[in-house]
């Protein structure tokens, strides 16, 4: 029979990507955490990790491993919690990932009421520019920009969004407030790092036709600084806004962006209790709190 301690080590070291991390997790010996993960693998003669500059990656053998541990470890938390009384097993640990737009701006907000909600839970924001692979358990659940079009997954609408042009105050009153879109091409433009879009529906600019994006950066967020200071003019999520008031939008009757939150699971997870019951308080919450930034944007 499998041993189950060596099986939460392989959990360990599989999301933390180092065994040094993993050993401070688990609260053991790195020392202790290599032999038990070499024993893992020996009592297999199967790798299950490989050493990179990265860390310890997962072989293919570990990434089959890894959906069957942590599918196992989710409903051994969940019907744990389910004994506590605890939020109907609404407990451990929930790793997000999303991009930067929705991780800085939505998800502090809706995630912190989660775990006012449910104590016992822990939750991951990882904010990285680019698709997780949810196969490779890189997170539990994603947020993406647009309906990923392979791979054993499910996906769920969560709410539209709505973007538009913006600059600070003081740079829209020294440039005279420009009247149309052609005005704007004497302004340096704020914008994403052209060969680094991910997703073809982050390429906001795209209907000015600009050839030059003169500040850019891979980061929502650093965008965001940047229009703060005065630096441009850029694409801004309407529900970024009430955190910028040194912005304003411009032009709004002349470009007009709708965009959409989708929610992406692993199809293995379709009957996980514990996950489906976050999911659905996580669309609840994003949904809430979209409308409620974009009612005071529009205020």
């Amino acid at each position: 029979m499998e041993n189950w301690d060596d099986l939460r080590i392989f959990l360990a070291v599989a999301q933390a990507g180092s065994l040094t991390i993993a050993a401070q997790v688990l609260k053991i010996d790195p020392a202790t955490v290599s032999r038990r993960i070499a024993r893992l693998e020996m009592v297999h003669a199967t790798p299950l990790f490989s050493k990179s500059p990265k860390g310890y990656e997962l072989t293919e053998a570990g990434h089959g491993l890894l959906a069957h541990v942590d599918a196992a470890q989710s409903s051994l938390n969940a019907g744990l919690g389910t004994l506590r009384g605890d939020g109907e097993g609404l407990t451990g640990q929930i790793r997000i990932g999303a991009p930067d737009g929705c991780a800085n701006f939505l998800l502090p907000q809706v995630c912190g009421q989660i775990t006012k909600d449910y104590p016992e839970l822990d939750i991951q924001i990882v904010a990285l520019p680019r698709v997780f692979n949810l196969t490779r358990r890189e997170a539990d659940m994603a947020i993406g920009v647009s309906q990923p079009t392979a791979g054993r997954l499910v996906v769920q609408k969560i709410a539209d969004y709505r973007l538009h042009l913006a600059a600070s105050v003081a740079l829209w009153d020294k440039f005279k407030k420009p009247k149309s879109l052609n005005d704007l091409r004497g302004l340096p433009m704020v914008g994403y790092v052209q060969d680094m879009i991910f997703d073809k529906e982050l390429d906001y600019l795209e209907p000015l036709d600009l050839r030059r994006v003169q500040l850019a950066s891979n980061s929502i967020s650093v965008q965001m600084n940047l229009l703060r200071q005065g630096a441009g003019v850029g694409i801004v999520h309407d529900f970024a806004l009430p955190f910028a008031p040194e912005l304003r939008r411009i032009l709004m009757d002349q470009l007009s962006l709708t965009r959409s939150f989708f929610l992406i699971c692993s199809a293995d997870d379709r009957r996980n209790r514990r996950l489906n019951l976050f999911a659905e308080v996580l669309l609840s919450g994003i949904r809430d709190e979209i409308s409620r930034l974009e009612t005071l944007a529009n205020g």
